[in-house]
């Protein structure tokens, strides 16, 4: 991957953190505007998305996003809103980041392509 890669996928990041905060806090407040706000930056984060696929390939792009959003949103989700994950729940997110870890490796090792 290179540094570019990891630039934008840190932007697609933070954006979408932004976006699940916001439309947490709606659950909260029901304030249409966060509402409007959290779309907005979903639609943006996908955007983003669309480099990251021709870059990296739509498998790792997606995978490596969708496992650093689950990460990052628990943490999130523990040190802003107060949430606890279950055991089984923790268990699910190891196996995501294993999984992702995985993918990355791949390609170098055993000559894959």
């Amino acid at each position: 991957m290179s540094a570019g890669f990891l630039t934008w996928l840190g932007g697609a990041m933070a954006i979408f953190l932004a976006a699940s905060a916001a439309m947490r806090s709606y659950v909260d407040n029901q304030r249409l505007l966060l509402l409007g706000l959290a779309l907005v930056l979903y639609t943006l984060g996908n955007l983003m998305m669309v480099r990251l696929m021709r870059e990296g390939g739509m498998a790792v792009a997606i995978s490596v996003s969708a496992v650093l959003q689950l990460v990052l949103a628990a943490l999130v989700a523990f040190m802003f809103f107060g949430e606890r994950p279950l055991p089984l729940q923790m268990a699910g997110i190891v196996l995501g980041v294993v999984a992702v870890t995985l993918i990355l490796v791949a390609p170098n090792v055993g000559g894959a392509r």
